[in-house]
């Protein structure tokens, strides 16, 4: 494993694998510190090979293409958690990768990843692993009614899970993943969803930002506002939080760890997100150091910003044909689009984002 011997001075450059709106935001971070970004994608129209000179198209599990990549830059990160791990190490073994393969290899497996977060001592809500009908249905006797089924891997924006209320649907769901490793969780009565966008710097300095209260539909983000209804007291927990899993997987970037709120105010780990997070995209206008720069702050061994806010604010995504009224949405707030060619029901063409005096 390549070690990160001294910080990556501006005029480097940070290799970003995926090109997505989150590797594009990462990209215009780094052109803002002085430093050159290479774009890695599996196809040659993603919207961050827009804002930076350097990019490459190739399937990402093409070991020779990643070390032509990797001669290329002076540390590298990711934009997404869906890759082959077994790649993250490879080009870890020729350049500074942060985060590392364990903590990809930790956060793309919903039981692992979950078991991790019970051996901290974390709460989160009750979980069963399921690899067969007769599984799936024990797994349900073992709930207190309601639960969901969701596949370990590879799941993003509500795809691949169901919710299920009884050990038949919980088999049927199961079959409808064609027999994929799942995990069952119960299900929990929430009060609100909360997330922690956290990063931990290569010295192992730690900054949280305020968490923003999150709003959902059809299991997409829609709203991020902040601040949230938490108490000091939950905001310091929630932090604290972020802190106990960054350092337990010696984490070096930005991290999300998204949060249940219990009715009885307790807070409950539902996911760990190791890159950067579409619940932090309004740290870009409320705060001196958004979690984009922060991530690259990290990733090239510089300290890390100020993760306060100067304003209260609302980012809200725009999602599908909701972008063809980009010029309405330009008038009210600042306005992020994400230069896809093709806006598709469900998928994240921008964002906007509207502050307020801070309360």
């Amino acid at each position: 494993m390549k070690k990160l011997d001294h910080p990556v001075p501006p005029g480097g450059t940070i290799g970003i694998v995926g090109g997505g709106q989150l590797g594009r935001m990462l990209a215009m971070a780094a052109a803002r510190l002085g430093l050159q970004t290479c774009i890695y994608n599996d196809t040659p129209d993603a919207p961050a090979f827009q804002v930076t000179e350097q990019a490459m198209d190739a399937p990402y599990d093409d070991l020779d293409m990643l070390a032509s990549f990797a001669e290329v830059c002076d540390a590298v990160t990711f934009e997404f958690e869906n890759l082959p791990a077994h790649a993250i190490a490879h080009l870890a073994e020729r350049v500074w990768v942060a985060p590392g393969a364990h903590a990809l290899a930790m956060t793309q497996d919903r039981l692992t990843e979950k078991t991790f977060v019970e051996k901290l001592g974390l709460k989160t809500a009750p979980f069963f692993d399921v690899t067969s009908a007769d599984q799936a249905r024990a797994a349900f006797a073992k709930l207190n009614g309601r639960g969901i089924l969701k596949t370990r891997r590879f799941g993003y924006d509500g795809k691949g899970q169901t919710k299920v209320a009884s050990a038949d649907e919980t088999v049927k769901a199961f079959e409808s993943f064609k027999g994929a490793p799942s995990i069952l969780e119960g299900f929990v009565d929430f009060s609100c969803e909360v997330s922690v966008i956290a990063a931990r710097g290569h010295d192992g300095a730690f900054a949280a930002y305020d968490p923003p209260e999150n709003v959902h539909e059809n299991h997409i983000l829609r709203r991020s506002t902040v601040p949230s209804r938490l108490s000091a007291a939950q905001v310091d927990d929630a932090k604290a939080i972020a802190r106990k899993i960054a350092d337990a997987l010696d984490y070096v970037g930005v991290l999300a760890v998204e949060l249940f709120v219990g009715q009885d105010g307790s807070l409950l780990v539902n996911e760990i997100a190791p890159r950067v997070h579409n619940s932090g995209h309004w740290t870009i206008e409320a705060c001196q150091c958004s979690q984009f720069e922060q991530h690259i702050r990290a990733v090239a061994g510089w300290p890390l910003g100020d993760a306060s806010r100067h304003a209260d604010v609302v980012m809200e995504n725009i999602i599908g044909a909701e972008a063809d009224a980009w010029e309405a949405l330009a008038k009210t707030g600042a306005l992020h689009l994400y230069g896809k060619a093709q806006a598709r029901p469900g998928r994240k063409m921008g964002h906007v984002t509207r502050l307020k005096d801070k309360s």
